[in-house]
């Protein structure tokens, strides 16, 4: 009798904020292809999280299907059009179906990170973060506020952290923003590297340059509606909140209106 063999089992370990979350395939070329993309995130186990990973057809293009993730018993679901992953949370192993396309596995890793981090008080946040000096700056708003805008304006001398999506830590009594590899519109990642919080500013685009101060209930309001979640869990919810109400009552906030030339950064200390 002729025993089938076994698959060989691919592991990649992202490694993102020192949190790592272990990949395990049997498709070479993906692996290869993930460790490409994550080339200055990889880590070691012992993993955070496992997921094994089986490559499927999509069910409904990128874009076509909200983005969920609902907590059922001891396992976390989520689900796009692109993919559907399972988590057991007291195991710390899952499962990741997917199509054969890393955006696919960058959602899920976003989702679970920000699942990780509500735990522990931080979250992940739209908004450009970038290391100058040993301090880590943030800049947040919407989309076309001016995250790449201020990313690519940066002096020689700063090190990009994301144009896109922060990684913030609490760390003692303050707060640690990581870099990610998670690209925006300038489609690089961000250095591997980390940095106390100094400030968070929110922007907006203006004739001229000014830093002005902004109401608590302002902060607070503008940091939830671009802090990245993806479940109606309760208690995950309130862990966000207090996450950013901790905070907007550590780090300042300030608003940033600029004319989009390099002069702006002279005002970010």
């Amino acid at each position: 009798m002729t025993k089938t063999p076994l698959a060989v089992v691919h592991e990649v370990v992202v490694n993102v904020g020192g949190l790592p979350l272990a990949l395990r395939m049997t498709d070479q070329s993906f692996s290869e292809l993930l460790k490409t993309r994550y080339a200055n995130f990889l880590g070691n186990t012992p993993a955070e999280v496992t997921f094994d990973v089986d490559l499927v057809a999509p069910t409904l293009p990128v874009g076509e299907c909200d983005t969920r993730a609902d907590l059922r018993g001891d396992n976390w679901i989520l689900e796009r059009g692109d993919f559907r992953a399972e988590w057991n949370i007291a195991q710390r192993v899952g499962r990741i179906r997917q199509s054969a396309n890393p955006y696919s596995i960058d959602s899920v890793l976003r989702i679970v990170y920000t699942l990780i981090l509500a735990r522990e008080g931080g979250f992940l946040v739209h908004s450009a973060s970038t290391v100058r000096n040993g301090k880590a700056f943030l800049f947040s708003g919407v989309s076309g506020a001016g995250k790449t805008t201020m990313s690519r304006l940066a002096p020689p001398d700063a090190h990009l952290l994301t144009d896109e999506i922060s990684f913030i830590r609490k760390v003692g009594k303050g707060y640690r923003a990581f870099g990610t590899p998670f690209a925006g519109d300038l489609g690089k990642p961000g250095e591997n590297i980390s940095a106390p919080v100094a400030n968070f500013y929110l922007l907006d685009k203006a004739p001229s340059n000014s830093i002005g101060l902004v109401t608590p209930v302002e902060a607070m309001g503008s940091l939830m509606r671009n802090i990245l979640f993806f479940t109606e869990d309760r208690e995950s919810i309130n862990l966000v909140f207090q996450a950013a109400s901790a905070f907007v009552d550590t780090v300042p906030v300030r608003r940033l209106s600029f004319f989009p030339d390099q002069r702006v950064w002279d005002l970010i200390v």
